[in-house]
């Protein structure tokens, strides 16, 4: 099984934050953790320095590689930054040499 994560600290959430399944919007100085596996990307959200860790909107969402969730999830911290209320961003498949990937 291969798998990859990728964390990053001190997002600040944009206006309107972002939404979660267990605790619905968040705002304010978040944590953004991706766990890649098995074709798949999970994303959730903490506040930074919490314990307690949130599943955001939409996840988790198919991703073919280890390389693609790196893509994805600079992609949902950007998201985070944004806020409006958002949700994980739905990848879309590109072509790159001959073959399918999602960014």
């Amino acid at each position: 099984m291969n798998w990859a994560s990728w964390t990053t600290c001190g997002v600040f959430a944009g206006s309107g934050g972002v939404r979660t399944e267990e605790a619905g919007v968040v705002n304010g100085d978040l944590t953004v953790h991706t766990t890649w596996s098995d074709g798949q990307a999970e994303v959730a959200v903490q506040y930074s320095g919490a314990s307690d860790w949130f599943t955001m909107a939409g996840s988790p969402v198919p991703c073919p590689s280890e390389e693609a969730s790196r893509s994805f999830h600079q992609r949902v911290v950007e998201a985070v930054r944004t806020g409006g209320g958002s949700a994980v961003p739905v990848p879309h498949a590109v072509e790159r040499d001959g073959a399918s990937a999602v960014e």
